[in-house]
Formats: structure tokens, sequence, C-alpha cells
């Protein structure tokens, strides 16, 4: 919420104001809603670019998956999204929307990573040095994809993985929390859950 505020401000002060908000998905389709709110601005759409899937694993390459609903030819636009890693995604989102033919396409992101091959327009704070970011909307998603990376070929309980955890992520995780996530991915089919000695065990489902 205070990054979306910040951006909104840094947004208003620089006098840009869009035709039309278009939020990245799925990243950007909380700050998108919020930046909106906070310049009091409604009109507000989306397209989605997939680049990673869960727990920071990197498609090969960026790729529409969603594209722009609207026709926005001589609109000024406003891009969001969550944060700039490799900034790919922004590349792409802005060299298609330059293609339909807007007046003006700018960027904005909660969070700018250095490191990114591309410089948004706008952000709320810069980030020195590379790491992944855990937003609140996708926090369950990328816990779940972190547990499969810890688990990969091995057997482990729920005490082994909490300890995994804080060792590679730095994350200090209750253990009801990561209890509902292990459950939700055995329900997937992604895990498969065994007893040992009165230990419940979670591996990859071959």
């Amino acid at each position: 919420m205070r990054l979306s505020r910040i951006l909104a401000r840094k947004i208003k002060t620089s006098g840009y104001m869009p035709d039309l908000i278009v939020a990245i998905g799925r990243g950007g389709y909380v700050p998108g809603r919020l930046v909106s709110d906070f310049l009091l601005f409604n009109d507000l759409t989306s397209m989605k670019i997939e680049h990673y899937s869960r727990a920071a694993d990197m498609q090969e390459e960026a790729r529409i998956k969603f594209p722009i609903p609207v026709d926005i030819t001589g609109k000024k636009i406003l891009i969001i999204d969550d944060v700039t890693d490799t900034g790919e995604t922004l590349h792409l989102a802005v060299d298609y929307l330059l293609n339909l033919k807007p007046e003006s396409v700018r960027t904005a992101v909660l969070q700018h990573k250095i490191c990114s091959n591309f410089t948004p327009d706008f952000y709320a704070q810069k980030v020195l040095k590379w790491r992944w970011i855990i937003y609140p909307w996708a926090r369950y998603e990328d816990l779940a994809g972190f547990a499969e990376k810890i688990i990969q070929n091995r057997t482990l309980d729920i005490s082994q993985i909490i300890v995994e955890f804080k060792q590679r992520y730095e994350l200090d995780l209750k253990e009801t929390e990561l209890l509902k996530i292990l459950d939700d991915l055995t329900e997937r089919g992604e895990l498969e859950s065994t007893k040992q000695d009165k230990r419940k065990l979670w591996s990859l489902k071959q």
C-alpha cells in the first residue's frame, strides 16, 4: 500500500496523466488497482505476460498470453507492474503497445532492481542488490514453489523443510502456514505424503 501511494504521488507530480492504465498480469494487478485509486483514476485495464512461473522459475522467454482488450489509438498509456527484474516483461509490453499507435507510453513499477535491463519512467523504490521479492498477493504461490525446490528428490518432514526455508531464503515460516501449502500441493498431485515413525513426510510425486 505504501509503495503504491509513493508511486502514485510521483506520477502525479510528473504531470503525466494517462488516458488509460494498463496493469501487467499477474504481478501488476494489485499495484495497478491501488495506483489508479490513489490517482482517483477510473480507466484501468490489463494484459497478461508470462515470464516467471512459481518461485523464480523463469520460462524461456516472455510472451503475451492475453493481449490488451481495447483500442488505444492516440491515447496516453501508463503501464504498471510490480517490479523490474530482467526487464523483459516491460520491454515486451512497451513494444507491443507502441505497435497499437498510442500517443505515448510510460511505465511504472513499485520496485526497480538496478540490475534490470529496463529502467521504468516511475518507480517507488530502488533495489540495489538482486533478490526475489515476495509480494503479499503472490506469497502463497511463491512459497509453494520454494517448497518444491527444497524437497526435490528427497523425502522431508515439516521441521526439515522449515529449517531449509530459513537457510535458503531467510524466511521464518509457521508450521500451520506451511502445512496448508504442503497439503494443497499434495491434493494437486505435485507432492505425495507418507508416514514414518509417526512423522509425516513429503516428496515430489514421481
